[in-house]
């Protein structure tokens, strides 16, 4: 007879999750870093009584807010190369749907993330229960549901035995390189705290191997075939370079044929600045280099890319008729994209399983003129780096001189956090990385409130580094309470707070979409007209870092800055540096363009001239087929 433990099933789930191990090339660690949550009548009595029974063995996170605990599980899990994860906790109601947003950006972005939300009686013995979502047409729904649009994975437990296929079925996508993302699995509040006899074996650690799955042959064939026909190939470093740790295969291929590599937000730091074959950022956040490089592409090897509007300028960016594309792409779901030649395959195994199918085909790759005209764009775009990085305001620094201040504070090692707004832009192109895994934003889902939480889970992650969070005022109003968190784990982070008094990315579209509002500007509302046209919002950032118990700087100088970077690091403290920016001297585009449409009827003159262009701009794209 098969030997049983009598447990409770949040009891049963915590023994389970405990013990899960995942194994890469032959070195294996705990696969869960332990469990964020914040507590209620839907989740205290069942998961919160399991975790008191095991909170030295499986270790508990106390968060400020729930969408900003899974934004730090989903930090923790991109810095540690998709090979760690954290569960999160909430009750039912607004304690679950507020983890939605971290839910999207898990699943965009291909990150581990386990959701555990309490949920309504599965017994419907006592109907509705508070907060419960209620519908005519059904009694078999709550607002868990809306988790399975946003989910790799989506259970609902109704009875605890029903744990013992769940969560090895939870435990394949986490750790599935290709299908990866977040996993929901709902427990009502009533079966949390049932018990059942649990297999012993259940409970026993298991080891999760992560594959490097190798390509076709007939597919790698072909593929090698079509690059070594090409006269103007080009790669495209994606995430999945860094998750796969594929920078080594990447920097060899390159280099031994002269192929130029240009970065995605996700594949930045792929590789080093100082790589030879480095041509910089590609797409709407590109630079010179990479853009006028894909532009004449005749041949695009798309490694580890979902190939995003933003990479490919909205499909803008290559303009050669006959250009042909190569999807070298552990997900299915992404080696076809762009009519792309399918090479379904680990990023590393894949690079170097190429590189052997090029030197058999004798293949010596670039030659010299190929190579040179490489080398000065980039020497070109390493100027032009130096000069916007340089640009100053008139009475406060500038957006790039921040920036450049942040970037040669940081050490080899350190991390740079930042996400949505017009940082990204910023710092795709700006920012110079040294290693992988030195430059960390969230751009899939661009994702405004991920800032300060995904600095701690990066912390979290690399706790021997420095982690400086870049963000503007506006994404830091919406959500930066977990700053608290950090100072409760004992996790110092630098935060360098950018205050442009508004949303000043989607003013500046705007503006180029032909408005003239003030609608992304924070001002106060004019009692005469009624607008939102008055003075500044008198808001203190200063005092509002230093009220959740940082350590708060205001500067008004890069000299200033500088000081306060270095002091920062040197107090161990997490710290706040707050600058007033002046936003004018922008970041040139770079022969991008961005498929953002324009009103195609209005009173307005500007708008009506941005329509043209767009119509203009529309012209040059061409079909992702």
């Amino acid at each position: 007879m098969q030997a049983t433990r009598r447990l409770t099933a949040a009891q049963a789930l915590i023994e389970f999750l405990r013990v899960q191990e995942v194994e890469r090339d032959g070195e294996g660690h705990r696969f869960f870093g332990g469990m964020w949550g914040i507590f209620g009548h839907g989740n205290v009595a069942g998961l919160g009584e399991a975790l008191e029974w095991r909170q030295d063995q499986f270790r508990y996170h106390q968060a400020r807010n729930e969408q900003a605990m899974v934004h730090a599980a989903v930090a923790f899990a991109k810095q540690s190369r998709r090979l760690r994860a954290y569960a999160c906790t909430t009750s039912i109601g607004p304690g679950a749907t507020n983890m939605l947003t971290g839910a999207a950006a898990a699943t965009v972005n291909r990150l581990p993330v386990l959701l555990l939300p309490g949920d309504t009686f599965a017994s419907r013995r006592v109907m509705p229960v508070l907060q419960q979502l209620e519908r005519p047409e059904t009694q078999d729904v709550s607002v868990n549901d809306a988790f399975r649009p946003l989910s790799r994975y989506w259970d609902r437990i109704t009875r605890p035995e029903q744990l013992l296929t769940a969560l090895p079925a939870a435990m394949r996508v986490l750790t599935s390189p290709a299908d990866t993302g977040a996993v929901t699995i709902a427990l009502p509040q009533d079966v949390q705290a049932e018990a059942l006899d649990v297999p012993v074996s259940f409970l026993e650690p298991r080891v999760h191997q992560v594959a490097r799955p190798r390509p076709d042959r007939d597919a790698l064939r072909r593929a090698a075939g079509l690059l070594a026909g090409a006269a103007r190939p080009l790669i495209v470093a994606g995430g999945g370079i860094l998750y796969s740790d594929a920078s080594e295969a990447l920097t060899t291929l390159a280099e031994l044929f002269g192929i130029p590599v240009a970065e995605t937000q996700a594949g930045k730091g792929a590789l080093a600045w100082s790589a030879a074959m480095n041509v910089g950022p590609i797409g709407v956040t590109g630079g010179l280099a990479a853009n006028r490089l894909a532009r004449d592409a005749d041949v695009v090897l798309a490694v580890g890319t979902r190939l995003s509007d933003f990479v490919t300028a909205s499909w803008t960016a290559w303009q050669a008729p006959d250009v042909r594309f190569i999807g070298l792409n552990v997900a299915e779901l992404d080696a076809p994209k762009g009519g792309a030649l399918p090479l379904v395959a680990d990023a590393r195994v894949g690079l170097e399983e190429l590189r052997d199918a090029l030197v058999a085909l004798g293949w010596r790759g670039a030659d010299a003129e190929r190579r040179a005209l490489i080398g000065r764009l980039r020497a070109d775009w390493s100027a032009e780096v130096d000069r916007v990085r340089a640009l100053a305001g008139t009475d406060r620094p500038t957006q790039p001189e921040v920036i450049a201040a942040v970037n040669d504070a940081a050490r080899s090692g350190d991390i740079m956090v930042a996400a949505a707004g017009g940082l990204p832009g910023d710092l795709q192109k700006l920012w110079r990385t040294a290693v992988p895994g030195g430059y960390h934003l969230e751009y899939g889902y661009s994702t405004m409130g991920y800032e300060v939480a995904g600095g701690l889970g990066a912390k979290m992650a690399a706790r021997d580094a420095t982690v400086f969070v870049m963000v503007g005022d506006g994404s830091w109003l919406m959500l930066s309470s977990d700053l608290a968190t950090a100072i409760q784990e004992g996790l110092p982070i630098v935060v360098v707070l950018l205050d442009n008094h508004g949303f000043r990315c989607i003013r500046d579209l705007s503006r180029q979409s032909g408005g003239e509002n003030l609608f992304n500007d924070f001002r106060l509302r004019d009692r005469t007209s009624g607008r939102l046209d008055g003075p500044v919002l008198p808001i203190d950032l200063e005092a509002n870092a230093r009220s959740l118990g940082a350590r708060a700087i205001r500067v008004e100088s890069v000299a200033a800055l500088r000081t306060a970077l270095e002091e920062a690091r040197d107090s161990g403290e997490t710290t706040v540096i707050v600058v007033e920016i002046d936003p004018e001297p922008t970041v040139p585009a770079y022969d991008s363009w961005w498929d953002v449409p324009v009103a195609e009827v209005s009173d307005s003159s500007r708008v009506n001239a941005a329509r043209a262009a767009y119509e203009a701009a529309r012209g040059r794209q061409r079909p992702p087929l």
